[in-house]
């Protein structure tokens, strides 16, 4: 006999409204840019690789807290599909801004007392919607809509006989404040460092992210970086069966491969 174990975010609707509401502020501040500041717009797309690490914990329902502590070597041994992207259009004044971040992975069930066989199957989701104003040369500074979404599968065939399947599915959306700091060290060389702040417990109770870069001009066009990236997240939900914990950090080494246009 097959059973299902759902669990789904309370605040899904309310973070799935705290979104739109983000989204059509942004792109009401892109349009206003665009009416108002002068500067023909440039365009970044930035495909990007990371050797993500894992450490902290994770909680689902009256279970114990399970301990996290992964490298990228446990990481890319189940990966089954990965993906990382930067976009961002900019003028004089206004930069906006995508980064997406995707991955899904696999790992077959050890046997054990009560378990012949089975499949485990998560999918993690990070998108990061920015709206930057240039206050100074170096310094933009903005705000974002920084939205999760954690899926699992877990397909089981038990020993006492049949087979069970379990899922979860959570989506939450954290407001931050960002600022983005840009030194030329040559004509080539650009250091840049990237932060976050936010969650205020609309979404996380605590998210915040840092992110640095050297960046080459090999050409007009392309540009290269390396760097590293941390994304902390401190996000509770529900109670008892319904109860969901992602305390976790994500961080490593990154290298990215832009195109300007």
């Amino acid at each position: 006999m097959k059973t299902h174990f759902i669990t789904q975010s309370s605040t899904a609707k309310t973070s799935m409204f705290i979104l739109l509401v983000c989204i059509f502020q942004l792109v009401s501040f892109s349009v206003k840019a665009q009416n108002t500041t002068e500067g023909k717009w440039h365009f970044l797309i930035e495909p990007y690789i990371m050797f993500p690490n894992m450490h902290g914990t994770v909680g689902l329902g009256e279970l114990p807290d399970a301990s996290i502590d992964e490298n990228p070597g446990d990481i890319f041994s189940h990966l089954k599909i990965g993906a990382m992207l930067y976009a961002e259009a900019s003028n004089d004044k206004w930069s906006i801004s995508s980064d997406l971040l995707y991955m899904k992975l696999g790992e077959d069930v050890t046997p054990r007392q009560l378990i012949n066989s089975g499949e485990v199957t998560i999918q993690q989701l990070a998108w990061e919607l920015a709206v930057l104003h240039r206050f100074l040369p170096w310094l933009d500074a903005g705000v974002s809509a920084f939205v999760n979404n954690i899926k699992a599968d877990a397909d089981l065939d038990l020993s006492q006989g049949g087979a069970t399947s379990r899922n979860l599915n959570q989506t939450w959306v954290d407001p931050t404040i960002v600022a983005r700091v840009k030194i030329p060290l040559s004509t080539k060389w650009q250091l840049q460092a990237r932060g976050n702040i936010g969650g205020f417990g609309i979404g996380s109770d605590f998210m915040w992210q840092m992110q640095t870069y050297f960046s080459y001009q090999m050409s007009k066009t392309i540009v290269l970086s390396a760097g590293y990236r941390i994304i902390s997240s401190d996000y509770k939900n529900g109670e008892g069966s319904d109860r969901f914990l992602y305390n976790v950090d994500t961080f490593g080494p990154v290298l990215r491969f832009g195109l300007n246009f």
